[in-house]
């Protein structure tokens, strides 16, 4: 299975691209596994694995459903908040929560709960007549803010001055971000120009075609001569047999790039009135439609197929929990997600049976994080657990910020039914951690399997991702799995099973994003890397 994480994961992954991107070495790595030319293949669906018998450091589904036997389980409901998930897929539509109070399809709010044929979920991003594909970064969002308001009065309280003072700051961020992303948008469009040109404009290119034209071609700008550069070292060592499909390794990330331009970083681009709420209100519930699953609808989809993929059908792949109905609740569109998007869908998730909430997405800038922070702990009411993805900028979260997260604004105090995970690998030594993971002793509890991780996507299809977004919703099927089979136990004490059953990781690793080597305990709390057949039996004991 070819890894494809670079180029269909690069919203969550551009700030460690742009920032690793501008050495050739590790430009060279990333672009060799967007195209598959270096790849190491990963054991098959190795994240099920147990560690003494395939080497890697799986949960071992396998295990926990040994010491299952014969146990009975209850219908465990987890709300997926993401960008979609595709209901129809062949491994999920029979795993799909149904609304048994709403009749599908009438136009009525059959359930009276204020959403309308909300069947399998809701869409919090989508208005009376379209939806919200693309949208800004939170950056940008708060920059557009500040402009408005001080371009009709001067900062005249300390807040006020602080607030102007930020403003310039982000201004500044906004224009070097623009300009690293133009730079490496040309970059690919030069290396696009290069293999069609290798291809007589065919979508597909080997490489054995590639490396005699990489050789005479004449580059007249700087951005044909890296792009000379690392596709002659690229294709040094690889097979010549070995075909890459222009427009899916190449196309797909200059179409993220010119996104991030057009859209994500364009202060005059602004699609919120399709939603036709009252944005500034905080407090509204009511809006959106029913549209849980979008053309960008892949990420969503395939995290629900990692938590809890049909086990018994035969057919795709497995998901962890076998007895779980999942819940799409769509928040994430091409761009950052909103604050009181999230917070109306984790209401939405405890209101409606939920036990366990999984989200992976994150965003360096928050809006409104008191509305985040007031939802979690409404949840936390309900017995609901929430499993957060740690990001994928290779930062320490310890000293930087990714949103949401779990610390109230208010207290400085930790949220007590959060989860916040970081992502491994398949590989073992210094490998172990993802190259791309976030970390931090004190504000990332786990560790777990996030690196080429077979799921469904859109259309009854697979692939293999990898991201903490992957590492999220294995930590979340564990949960789902232990709430299933232990449910009395309550969303604080499957927290504690989950991080006291970890496996410690004691020898010395890499930090991810340099080569800089520590240990897992100086990168999470536990130290350690879930485990499902360990979750059960401490689960067991606890009970």
């Amino acid at each position: 299975m070819e890894n494809r994480y670079i180029m269909r994961n690069l919203r969550q992954n551009s700030v460690y691209l742009l920032r690793n991107m501008k050495r050739i070495f590790l430009s060279l790595s990333l672009l060799c596994s967007s195209m598959g030319l270096w790849a190491q293949a990963a054991p098959e669906n190795w994240h099920h694995l147990e560690l003494s018998k395939g080497s890697v450091h799986g949960i071992d589904t396998d295990g926990a459903y040994e010491l299952l036997k014969g146990k009975t389980s209850q219908t465990v409901i987890v709300a997926v908040i993401d960008d979609g998930v595709d209901v129809e897929h062949e491994d999920l539509k029979s795993v799909m929560w149904i609304n048994q109070k709403e009749i599908a399809g009438n136009g009525k709010d059959d359930d009276n709960n204020g959403y309308v044929d909300d069947i399998h979920g809701w869409n919090f991003i989508g208005g009376a007549s379209e939806d919200v594909d693309q949208d800004n970064q939170e950056l940008m969002r708060l920059y557009r803010t500040y402009k408005a308001k001080y371009a009709a009065q001067k900062p005249k309280t300390a807040e006020e001055k602080a607030e102007f003072s930020q403003m310039g700051k982000m201004k500044k961020a906004i224009d070097k971000k623009r300009k690293e992303y133009q730079s490496q948008f040309d970059m690919l469009s030069a290396i696009e120009k290069i293999m069609k040109g290798a291809s007589n404009g065919a979508s597909v290119v080997s490489v054995g075609q590639l490396k005699p034209y990489v050789r005479s071609f004449a580059a007249t700008n700087p951005s044909e001569k890296k792009a000379k550069t690392l596709l002659t070292l690229s294709t040094a060592k690889a097979d010549e047999s070995r075909s890459i499909d222009i427009d899916k390794n190449i196309g797909e990330g200059k179409k993220q790039f010119s996104d991030v331009l057009d859209y994500q970083l364009n202060e005059s681009f602004d699609p919120r009135s399709k939603v036709g709420d009252d944005y500034a209100n905080v407090n509204e519930r009511i809006y959106g439609n029913n549209h849980v699953i979008s053309h960008n609808g892949d990420h969503g989809t395939h995290v629900s197929g990692i938590i809890g993929a049909d086990r018994k059908n035969g057919v795709g792949m497995q998901g962890i929990a076998d007895n779980v109905k999942i819940m799409a609740l769509r928040v994430v569109p091409n761009g950052d997600e909103r604050d009181k998007d999230i917070a109306n869908a984790i209401r939405y998730a405890a209101d409606n049976g939920a036990k366990v909430i999984n989200m992976s997405f994150g965003k360096a800038y928050s809006w409104d994080k008191k509305a985040v922070d007031a939802a979690v702990r409404y949840a936390a009411t309900k017995d609901v657990l929430i499993v957060h993805a740690a990001g994928n900028s290779s930062q320490n979260n310890d000293r930087g910020n990714n949103f949401p997260h779990d610390r109230f604004e208010d207290n400085g105090q930790d949220a007590v039914n959060w989860l916040e995970v970081g992502a491994s690998s398949w590989k073992n030594g210094k490998d172990v951690t993802a190259t791309f993971s976030n970390y931090g002793k004190t504000r990332v509890d786990v560790f777990a399997p996030g690196v080429d991780i077979y799921s469904t996507t859109k259309g009854s299809n697979y692939e293999a991702y990898s991201g903490t977004s992957m590492a999220s919703p294995v930590t979340a099927g564990i949960a789902a799995l232990v709430r299933s089979y232990y449910p009395k136990l309550t969303a604080v004490q499957v927290k504690k099973v989950i991080e006291e059953s970890v496996i410690p990781y004691t020898e010395e690793v890499k930090i991810p994003g340099g080569k800089k080597t520590s240990y897992l305990s100086e990168l999470c709390k536990t130290g350690g890397i879930v485990n499902a057949k360990n979750a059960v039996q401490k689960a067991a004991k606890m009970k």
